[in-house]
């Protein structure tokens, strides 16, 4: 690894995410996966086996890299994310016939969009069981009872809604070909995209959060939900970090990545440097920003289009290239590498300088 970048992957347990507890950062690299803040790795030849008590019972099998990276570059790894997305998607007007059958479908979609946004569900409920019965003809009864939802018990009403759509598309199934909406609405109530077993289940470590040592499985989303750069997994106590060179591409905010890890940080009482932007900058950003403090690794903040490769575009620039959409063409490709390269050409002396400065200073401290 001398002659190569070490790669590290990142991703969220998203467990520890939505409720605010334990360690979510979590990075995968060639010899470790595991916690980055608490310290808890397995061999990365073993993430997603399955263990007790620290040991193997069930071996996982190599995972694809296609996999991997999917698994942490994709917003839509997020099941929250992914419903919103699909059920608007299966909504969309111009989605294929509009019979009864797929009425009950867009109504089902419906219900789903309503119970995740937390608004009653009871009236697309009574129109959906409506319908059922009328192409039915009443020769068939539905076998999942009424039931009154408790909105502010999102984990009991969203399980209720995994139940109800497989009911609704097994008794539509029962009765009518219409593939494949049924089979993506089952695919959505069953979401386990991300799922692999916990290799802390059932330790006993006073150092890991409760949770993790708990539950059997966890779920891994994009890193980018919580924090669209991996600052913290680099930041590890036992890296030792001096410099950290930060090629940001968020769209929107480009000194929100920055910002929120220094926030973060600060939080949990890890070695930042300060970050103060001139509020100019925010719609218009220069192409190179250093930050320091004592005791701090040094930070190279660059935004992917400013004013040093872009000029006055940079709104031209992010629309071009907007987060969700298809595969860039070759030219699109060739552009952005064009543009993305000029950030490290443009800079080259000052990073250089950064670079050397700390080195000098790691060595005097030694």
């Amino acid at each position: 690894y001398m002659d190569y970048p070490f790669p590290i992957y990142t991703m969220i347990d998203k467990q520890c995410k939505q409720q605010r507890d334990g360690d979510p950062w979590f990075e995968i690299s060639p010899h470790e996966a595991g916690y980055s803040l608490t310290g808890a790795f397995v061999d990365t030849s073993s993430f997603g086996s399955q263990f007790d008590n620290g040991l193997k019972k069930k071996q996982q099998d190599e995972i694809d890299m296609l996999y991997l990276q999917a698994l942490c570059g994709s917003a839509l790894a997020d099941g929250q994310e992914i419903r919103n997305i699909l059920w608007k998607r299966i909504k969309d007007p111009n989605s294929p016939p509009v019979d009864k059958c797929y009425q009950v479908l867009m109504e089902l979609a419906d219900m789903n969009l309503s119970v995740l946004n937390g608004k009653d569900p009871s009236e697309i409920d009574k129109s959906i069981r409506t319908k059922l019965k009328d192409l039915a003809g009443g020769k068939r009864q539905l076998v999942f009872p009424v039931q009154k939802l408790n909105l502010a018990d999102k984990e009991a009403a969203q399980l209720y809604m995994k139940q109800y759509t497989m009911d609704v598309c097994n008794y539509l199934n029962s009765w009518f070909s219409f593939w494949p909406f049924g089979s993506i609405c089952k695919c959505m109530a069953l979401w386990l995209w991300g799922r692999k077993y916990d290799f802390l289940h059932n330790m006993a470590d006073k150092a890991v959060p409760d949770a993790l040592l708990e539950s059997e499985t966890r779920d891994y989303i994009d890193a980018g939900l919580l924090l669209n750069s991996p600052y913290l997994s680099v930041l590890r106590k036992e890296r030792n970090i001096d410099l950290i060179i930060s090629l940001d591409f968020s769209e929107g905010d480009p000194f929100m990545t920055v910002r929120e890890a220094a926030e973060t940080c600060n939080k949990l009482k890890i070695p930042f440097p300060e970050v103060n932007i001139p509020n100019e900058d925010a719609k218009k950003p220069k192409d190179f920003y250093v930050f320091k403090g004592k005791n701090a690794p040094t930070v190279i903040h660059i935004p992917l289009f400013n004013l040093g490769n872009c000029g006055d575009e940079i709104e031209t620039w992010w629309k071009k290239y907007s987060t969700f959409q298809g595969a860039y063409s070759p030219g699109m490709i060739a552009d952005l590498m064009e543009v993305a390269g000029k950030n490290i050409s443009n800079n080259r002396e000052k990073l250089l300088e950064q670079i050397g400065a700390a080195v000098g200073l790691k060595k005097s401290r030694h």
